[in-house]
Parts: C-alpha cells; structure tokens; sequence
C-alpha cells in the first residue's frame, strides 16, 4: 500500500505517529511543502526560522539518501498541491499531524475534502502535544480554562493511565526508493523562496535538539530556580525544537519524568503549559484577533508609536527592557522571565496594546508558536483565561535587581552600561551614561494610569 506522510511541525524521523502509521503499512514517501501563504507574510527575507528549517530538511534528506529515498520539497498552496501529488503518486493514504492554529485547521479541512473525493483517505494524528483537549475534561465533561486545575487533572489522567508515555516506531525500510532532482540538498530552494540564507544560533535538525536535550537533563535537579535568571545556563534552550518538531513531546515527558526533584517537576508543568495553550487556541480560536475576555477589549491603549518603536529597539531607558530586546533583535530568542519583563512593561507600563508587541514577537521569534505567543501575552496584560490580575505590574527596576542582580546580562546586551557597578546599572544615572537613553516614561506614574486605564474591566467576573 502506497502512503505520503506530509512534514509540517513535525521534522524529526523518530517517535513521529503519521510517519510511523504511514511506514507500518507500507511503501511511504515523505513530503514538505513551503506554504505560500505562510512565507509570504514574513517580511524580513533573511529571517532565521527559515534557515533552521531548511537545516532540518537537510538532515533528514541525510538520512533518507542513506536509504535510497528523499523528502520531496514543494512550494505553494498545500490544499492544491497535497491532493495533486497523491493523486501523481497513486498513493492510498495521507498521513499527517495534527496542528490545532485556525488556519491550519481550514487548510487541513480542504485537503481532506479533495482526497477525499478522489478516493484517498487523509488521515490526522495527535502528536504535538501529549493530550488533547477532548482528554483533559472537568468533572462535569468542560473544558478547563484555568492552569492549575487543568494541570492536576493532566497528571491525574497520566498517573491513570500506567505512566504510560508511547513511542512511535518508525522503520525506514519502508521509505519509498527514488531520486529527488530538487532535494533541499542540491537545489537553492532560498532562490527559489525568495530568501537569503540566515544562520541562527542554533542549527536546525534532531541530532542538535537531541544533543541539548542530553546536557540539560543533570541541570535539571536545579531548573526551579535557575530558569529565572537570564545570564545562567539554567534553561534548555530546546523551544525552538520544540516549535519545529525536531524532539517529540514525549522525549521531553520520559526525560523530565525519569527524575525526581522540584527542578523535573517545574519541567513537566511547563510541558503542561504547552498542551493548556494548545487546547485553549483549539477551542476558543477568537483568540488569535482579541482578548479571551472579551470584556478586556473595551480598553483602549493611549500609548505612542513613537514609545513602541522606542520598546521594538531596545532604547526605553530601561536596562533590563533594553537588553531583553536587543537580545531578540539580534538572536531572535529571549528568555522566559524576559518576554514577562517586556511583555508587562509595554502593555502596563508604556500603555501600549499587547497586540502590538505580540505580532513584534511573532515576527522576530526563532520559537514562535501562536498558541504559547498569544498565551502569554494575554497572561501579561491580564485579558487571557488564566491571567495575572489586571492590578499586577512588573517593576523593571526590582525585576532587573532581583534577576540580573550584578547587571551580567545587561552589560552584555547594553555595552553602553558595561562601566557601572552592580548598584548602578538597574537604574543608571544619567550623569554617569550620557549616551545611554533616560527613560521615556515614569514607571511610577504610568503605573498609576495603568490602574485607572484598566478600571473599565476590573470588576468583570474571572471566568473559571
């Protein structure tokens, strides 16, 4: 029985349920396609996500060369070019993952509609995430929107099922035998997207993401406390995996389960929080255009272009703010206590609407997911289901004292502060930095108009 298997957010060969359903009943050939409508919203043409993905296609195009076979690499509209390559190729089934965004959930819905009136069985699995929404319910058979419940009863689901954490196999033998005169190997697919080749940080592919996996698992006894600090190792780098499916979900659960420490208990629960944010967007999809409280929307921001230009380049005249981002201008990551710092600061404390910075983020970060982008940004500005209350402001000041406490981070991202001391460079004398901005608001008084900006929604019911 002939199969494809079609690579989206998945772009691993190990523990991968379409692919190993796909080769376990026959001859499978593997696809990925370069969504059109995807690339064509990304404005910077050297973004790096690009380049980690055509990295990972390497690397799996490596390895199926070894096995006679290749990823076949299209670009354009998956819901025409899925169907017609099925149909090309004779095969009986496609095979995929699920991905729970809205407009994945459209574009899947008419691919299946065209296989299915050729005759062709299209066939989605769960995979990214270790449950779906339907298998974490209330008591009453509810969907949970707040985390903490929703946690206890993943762990409580988990205990019941045996602890058990599936493998998918997955046997290359069954991979189908051709050559690829357009495999990502040899053909200048930047050329043919329009791109330029942009190297990150990190490279792209399962060898790396497998590798960072290992040397944080003894760090992780400690990843309680030392995730909170953004010029420490304490975190494993792994997010950006993670979004593009280098590592399942599941090597992430055995490794934090094979400990026993706060540190692997604090793993599991953000692990958790990636299945919360999942399941929220799948079933409340009005998320991705405003607040999960609708009410929250009635607010309007009064803060500048000109105070959210100065956010987007690092130049407030906060130096924890500034740092953080000239971090992700440059890298395109930032650590998780960071995008809460940036997050609070400009929705609560420039008064800038959250959207804004969540579409900045979107469009700069190497692990962007919208699912976890839009969580978290409506955590910060107190509009998500499971929210901050709208009365707490981070204070970058004694954010930055209590978790860059000798300015390391700081200095390495604000040069223009390298020179003052550990007391200094929180909130840096003018005198002492004259070619470092003051700060463009008063975090005192913004603070105050915060309050009274969010009067209009701060007596609305939490939604439980």
């Amino acid at each position: 029985m002939k199969n494809l298997c079609w690579l989206r957010r998945d772009l691993r060969l190990h523990d991968h349920s379409a692919l190993s359903k796909a080769l376990s009943l026959g001859e499978t050939t593997l696809v990925f396609i370069f969504d059109s409508y995807i690339l064509e919203k990304l404005k910077d043409k050297s973004d790096k996500r690009l380049t980690f993905i055509i990295d990972s296609l390497k690397e799996i195009e490596e390895t199926l060369q070894k096995k006679g076979s290749s990823i076949i690499i299209r670009y354009g509209d998956p819901a025409e070019i899925i169907p017609n390559l099925a149909k090309d190729l004779q095969v009986k089934n496609v095979f995929c993952n699920r991905d729970y965004e809205p407009y994945a959930k459209d574009r899947d819905s008419k691919v299946g509609k065209k296989l299915t009136s050729l005759g062709i069985n299209f066939e989605l699995f769960k995979d990214s995430v270790f449950y779906e929404k339907h298998e974490v319910l209330t008591n009453q058979g509810g969907i949970y929107k707040v985390f903490t419940p929703y946690k206890n009863k993943w762990l409580e689901t988990f205990e019941n099922s045996g602890k058990m954490i599936p493998e998918f196999d997955c046997h290359l033998k069954n991979l189908r035998q051709f050559s690829n005169d357009k495999n990502i190997l040899e053909f200048d697919w930047y050329k043919e997207l329009g791109f330029k080749d942009s190297p990150s940080l990190l490279p792209g592919g399962t060898k790396a993401a497998l590798k960072r996996l290992k040397n944080f698992s003894p760090k992780m006894v400690d990843y309680d406390e030392a995730r909170n600090f953004p010029a420490k190792s304490g975190t494993s780098d792994l997010s950006t995996y993670i979004r593009h499916g280098n590592v399942s979900v599941r090597d992430l659960l055995r490794e934090g389960f094979s400990q026993n420490s706060q540190g692997a208990k604090v793993w599991i629960s953000e692990i958790i929080w990636r299945d919360f944010y999942q399941m929220i967007l799948d079933t409340f999809p009005h998320i991705v255009e405003g607040s999960f409280k609708r009410d929250y929307d009635q607010i309007k921001f009064p803060g500048s272009q000109v105070e959210f230009q100065a956010w987007c380049e690092g130049q407030t005249g906060f130096p924890i703010v500034d740092a953080a981002m000239r971090c992700l201008n440059e890298t395109g990551m930032m650590h998780n206590r960071l995008r809460m710092v940036v997050a609070s600061f400009l929705c609560k404390t420039l008064l800038v609407d959250w959207r804004k910075g969540e579409a900045y983020f979107a469009e700069k970060l190497l692990d962007f997911d919208l699912a976890a982008n839009n969580g978290g940004w409506q955590w910060s500005s107190s509009s998500g289901c499971d929210a901050q209350p709208y009365f707490r402001i981070f204070n970058p000041y004694s954010q930055s004292e209590k978790f860059d406490s000798k300015g390391e981070f700081i200095r390495k991202w604000v040069p223009e502060l390298a020179h003052l001391n550990a007391k200094e460079i929180h909130k840096p004398d003018p005198l002492l930095s004259s070619n470092y901005p003051r700060p463009i608001v008063s975090y005192e008084l913004n603070r105050k108009r915060c309050l009274d900006l969010y009067s209009v929604v701060k007596a609305a019911p939490q939604e439980l």
